[in-house]
């Protein structure tokens, strides 16, 4: 029978969110390369520069919340498409960055923060899922996740050759003209449509949605141990550079370090949601948490070497962003698919507060101590504890009426 037959999975949409993943976030992860020609010319600290960053991250935490209503409202490519421009200019501010650092805080801190959040997880995951059938759920976000990190593979190889040969301000005119392309990629996200059983279901008001989210016990634990995971990564992609340098390595380890995170991303992100379909989501989650806390404190125990940290480099990629498909797919299970932008961004919120914390915490350590010691102890305290609590989630469904 025709109804029998297996859908086809919408390819055009997993392929553009993808791509516009991998662009976002490969510009974003590179910006800790512009630290080291930054303090060279206009004398940015690693303060300062921290600072830029961690408002970055909270604008974009503080933001995807709304972002993603208003993709739940009115579809993902006018919220793709707005971002990427907003995400451009952010970029082309940075570059005229002057002796008083004020575009540094407006364009790499606040308009990318809101580019960051309408181009990445937060909308193009919620448009995956509403495409694909349920029991291929996390391994469709598992493979946009695990595209979506190439990016890193190029970008900052690329962002580092620019720097060298035509300055740190071409640099980012070019990052800017590559973000204004994602508006042209997005176009098949946008013209996906979600499935009919979506479409019926009664539409709830975003407070409504938020205060059933906040009194989910399974939530608020996942929301806190979120917190870490942006603690963890932020710290690493804003700080690794100036680390490394304080160690006497080279730019070029700083930039092959942020390429193999991407490279062995996509290898760890395809898994997690391949085990996702097939474990408990929580117990997975929770297993990310630990094992990237052991590989920090490995790290730091050992001597910096160029092999040490191209090591490291590979084993925190495989743990990036495996966290993605196991938490969409857990707010899925939990609240189902109708209002998951705007649910994302509520979670993501603490993943954002985290961001900001490690991004400020190890610029200002760094000026207060002269060294990122006490940086890497707390990535091991808040990395442990966000595991215990991971573990100690359930998982059990609002009510039994949610559609997924």
């Amino acid at each position: 029978m025709a109804g029998c037959r297996p859908k086809r999975l919408p390819v055009a949409v997993l392929v553009a969110a993808s791509v516009v993943l991998s662009i976002c976030l490969g510009l974003r992860n590179s910006l800790g390369l512009f630290l080291p020609p930054m303090t060279a010319e206009l004398g940015t600290t690693a303060g300062a520069f921290g600072l830029a960053l961690a408002v970055q991250n909270l604008i974009w935490g503080m933001t995807q919340p709304f972002v993603g209503a208003l993709a739940d409202r009115f579809g993902p490519l006018p919220v793709l498409v707005g971002s990427a421009a907003i995400y451009a200019v952010g970029l082309f501010l940075t570059a005229l960055c002057g002796e008083p650092r004020l575009e540094l805080g407006l364009g790499a801190g606040i308009l990318v923060g809101i580019g960051v959040a309408g181009t990445g997880f937060g909308v193009l995951l919620g448009a995956v899922s509403r495409v694909v059938p349920v029991e291929r759920r996390s391994w469709a976000v598992g493979v946009v996740s695990a595209a979506g990190s190439l990016g890193t593979i190029v970008i900052a190889p690329l962002g580092q050759a620019l720097i060298q040969l035509a300055g740190w301000r071409t640099a980012l005119i070019v990052f800017a003209l590559i973000a204004c392309s994602m508006a042209i990629v997005a176009l098949p996200v946008g013209g996906s449509a979600a499935r009919p059983s979506l479409a019926t279901q009664p539409r709830q008001s975003l407070r409504t949605v938020i205060q059933q989210a906040i009194g989910h016990p399974g939530f608020l634990l996942m929301t806190a141990a979120f917190f870490a995971c942006g603690f963890q990564l932020t710290f690493i992609t804003v700080h690794l550079p100036g680390y490394l340098s304080i160690c006497g390595l080279s730019p070029e380890v700083s930039s092959s370090a942020l390429a193999l995170i991407g490279l062995f991303n996509a290898a760890g992100s395809y898994l997690a949601g391949w085990l996702g379909d097939r474990h408990n989501k929580s117990h997975l989650l929770a297993s990310v948490y630990l094992l990237r806390t052991l590989g920090i404190a490995v790290y730091f125990a050992l001597p910096v070497t160029v092999g040490s940290t191209l090591v490291f480099a590979s084993a925190m990629g495989l743990l990036w962003l495996s966290v993605a498909p196991l938490v969409g797919g857990l707010i899925g299970e939990l609240f189902g698919l109708q209002n998951f932008n705007a649910l994302f961004g509520v979670l993501f919120f603490s993943h954002q507060l985290g961001s900001f914390a490690g991004a400020w915490m190890g610029g200002a350590v760094r000026n207060a101590t002269g060294s990122y010691s006490l940086g890497w102890v707390s990535m091991l305290f808040v990395g442990g504890l966000a595991a215990g609590l991971q573990f100690a989630m359930t998982a059990k469904p609002t009510n039994k009426a949610v559609v997924t």
